[in-house]
C-alpha cells in the first residue's frame, strides 16, 4: 500500500474559494482520517499480535478501515456492535458489507457484556485493542504526517492567514492537528455536545492551549440521525465542487463553517476531507426510504 501525500484542491463553494485536502484519495482502500489515525498500527512492528479488536456502529468508517488494516497485517479482527438492524443483516451494504468481505468478525453484544469482554481480553499480548473511533495517542503518528503535508503546502504557496477546518467525532484528528500546526484549527461536534468533545480532548491533551476551536452548530443534531439539510448540503457540495463528501460528518462540518465568521473572513480555509465515501451507499438508501425521494 502506498500512503502518499493527498492532493490539495482549490474549489469554489457558495461563492467562496476554499482548499480541500483530499484525504479521500490517499488510497483506494485505506483513506480519510481513519487511515491517518491507524497508520501507526500499519507501519510499526507488532510481532506478537494475532488479533485486532474494537467496537462501534455497524456502518462506522472505523470498522471498514480497521478491517483493511487487519487484512494488511494478516490479523484476525473482531468488531463488537451494540445493535445490528435486521434490515442491514438482510441487505448488507456499505462499510458493513465491505468489512465482512475483508474477513471481519462482527459480533452483536450489549454494552455491559461488551465492556466486560474487553476488560478481560485486552490485556492479552497477542490482542491489539483500539478504542472506538481511534481515540488513541498512537493516532498522532499519522496525523503529524498530515500536518507536515499541510505545512509544506502552506510554505510553497506563501500563505500566512490559514485556518484548517474539519468536523469531529472523538476530536482526535483536530486535536493533534492543532498540536502540530501553527495556525488555528476549527471544528464542530458531530457525535455529542461540545462538552463531550471537550472531554475527549482532555483525555489526550491536558493543556487546553493545544485544543482546537469548537464552532457552535446552528442547531443541535443527533449523530447518525437523518436531516434533510445534510442531504441538501451533500448534493450542493457535489454539484459545486465536483467532489463527493461523506454524508455523516462533512455536511455538518460545512453547515457549521458556512455559519461562522471564518467563512465570511478573508482567511485561507483548508478543509480536510473526511473520507468515508463507502458509507454513503447505505446512508443514501436510508435517506431515500425516509424522505421518499430518488438519489
Amino acid at each position: 500500500m502506498k500512503f502518499t501525500n493527498s492532493p490539495m484542491q482549490e474549489v469554489t463553494f457558495n461563492n467562496r474559494k476554499i482548499f480541500v485536502k483530499r484525504d479521500d484519495l490517499l488510497d483506494k482502500d485505506f483513506s480519510g482520517n481513519k487511515a491517518r489515525k491507524f497508520y501507526y498500527f500499519y507501519k510499526n512492528d507488532f510481532k506478537n499480535v494475532k488479533k485486532l479488536i474494537s467496537y462501534g456502529s455497524a456502518q462506522a468508517n472505523s470498522l471498514y478501515s480497521m478491517s483493511v488494516l487487519a487484512k494488511l497485517r494478516n490479523w484476525d479482527f473482531d468488531f463488537y456492535i451494540k445493535h445490528i438492524s435486521s434490515y442491514l443483516k438482510e441487505n448488507p451494504q456499505g462499510n458493513y458489507e465491505a468489512s465482512l468481505k475483508n474477513g471481519a468478525n462482527l459480533i452483536e453484544k450489549n454494552e455491559e457484556d461488551l465492556n466486560e469482554y474487553i476488560s478481560s481480553n485486552c490485556l492479552q499480548k497477542d490482542i491489539l485493542y483500539i478504542q472506538e473511533g481511534g481515540r488513541v495517542l498512537e493516532a498522532s503518528y499519522g496525523i503529524k504526517i498530515l500536518a507536515t503535508e499541510i505545512k509544506n503546502w502552506q510554505i510553497e504557496n506563501n500563505i500566512n492567514d490559514m485556518v484548517v477546518c474539519l468536523p469531529s467525532g472523538t476530536g482526535t484528528t483536530s486535536l493533534f492537528l492543532q498540536k502540530y500546526l501553527d495556525c488555528e484549527v476549527i471544528t464542530c461536534s458531530c457525535v455529542g455536545k461540545d462538552e463531550y468533545l471537550k472531554k475527549q480532548f482532555f483525555m489526550l491533551e491536558k493543556d487546553e492551549k493545544n485544543h482546537p476551536i469548537i464552532l457552535k452548530s446552528p442547531k443541535n443534531y443527533h449523530f447518525g440521525k437523518l436531516y434533510l439539510e445534510f442531504y441538501e448540503m451533500y448534493k450542493n457540495l457535489k454539484e459545486e465542487t465536483k467532489i463527493e463528501f461523506d454524508l455523516l460528518y462533512d455536511p455538518l462540518g460545512f453547515i457549521t463553517l458556512l455559519n461562522s465568521n471564518y467563512f465570511k473572513s478573508s482567511k485561507t480555509i483548508v478543509y480536510i476531507h473526511q473520507g468515508g465515501i463507502l458509507g454513503n451507499q447505505s446512508m443514501i438508501e436510508r435517506y431515500k426510504r425516509k424522505f421518499d425521494f430518488k438519489k
